[in-house]
């Protein structure tokens, strides 16, 4: 039995989001109703991590295991040629057991995840950037919201920003970074944590924003932290914008990640 670990990136307009359904109106759906074209054979597919309706992946990581023989580009240009245009197959790469004996994991073998989002900040919308990037109308401060997000690295709580619907066993999460930069009229939220709880982004997006138009203060990020309380936190901010970007994984696995971005604010 050979585990293939697959990088697939994503335009989430129009998917109900990653994990499978019965209307089968899913990017897993979708890969898998390839993989089984392409393999002749049902193949399961477990990902690093699940996005909802309307959020894109720059490189969202997935294995399986399947007794083909199959050279890795024949996974890509073969699994492609059954996949909609807005799913592609980006790399492939058979996975051995580590010297321990130890399997990849697509989710449990990873260090950290890193997710951006891309939001226009301009007095009116931008059709080329429809379904792409966020858009806020009132000017935003960045230095503000750069301050607020200080206060969430480290090991914390996060159940303000936690979805009421929520399945992790955890509230509790390593974030590592939380960046922001500005390319003109483009605003791009960087975070990097160990692992992230369903509409965690966002909320935390959606809280920045009221940092950054100056209706609350940079300490009040702590205080929405510290209350654990996802009603002192901001409303869940739309989905468009955000970008499941890179998954860490030890080098010993050898997967051939990309490191250069496709989008030119990034």
């Amino acid at each position: 039995m050979r585990r293939i670990a697959l990088g697939v990136q994503y335009v989430g307009t129009g998917w109900n989001g990653y994990q499978k359904q019965p209307a089968r109106n899913t990017v897993q759906d979708q890969l898998e109703i390839a993989l089984e074209k392409f393999a002749t054979v049902p193949l399961h597919t477990t990902c690093a991590g699940r996005t909802d309706a309307g959020v894109h992946a720059i490189e969202q990581v997935v294995h399986f295991d399947t007794e083909l023989d199959r050279p890795a580009q024949s996974w890509v240009r073969g699994v492609n040629a059954f996949l909609p245009d807005t799913i592609v197959v980006r790399w492939a790469h058979e996975v051995a057991p580590d010297a321990e004996g130890q399997d990849f994991h697509a989710r449990f073998s990873a260090r950290s995840r890193t997710y951006h989002y891309v939001l226009y900040n301009h007095p009116n919308p931008s059709a080329l950037l429809a379904d792409r990037a966020g858009w806020v109308f009132r000017p935003l401060d960045v230095e503000r919201m750069r301050e607020a997000g200080q206060y969430l690295i480290g090991t914390h709580d996060f159940s303000a920003f936690r979805a009421s619907g929520c399945q992790a066993n955890t509230p509790v999460k390593d974030m590592h970074e939380v960046s922001i930069k500005r390319h003109g009229d483009i605003i791009v939220f960087t975070v990097r944590a160990s692992a992230f709880l369903h509409h965690m982004v966002r909320n935390i997006v959606g809280s920045l924003i009221y940092v950054g138009t100056g209706r609350n203060e940079p300490s009040w990020m702590g205080e929405v932290l510290a209350s654990r309380s996802r009603d002192v936190a901001a409303p869940t901010f739309m989905p468009d914008g955000l970008y499941f970007a890179r998954i860490e994984y030890d080098p010993k696995w050898g997967l051939p990640q990309e490191d250069a971005p496709p989008l030119p604010w990034l």
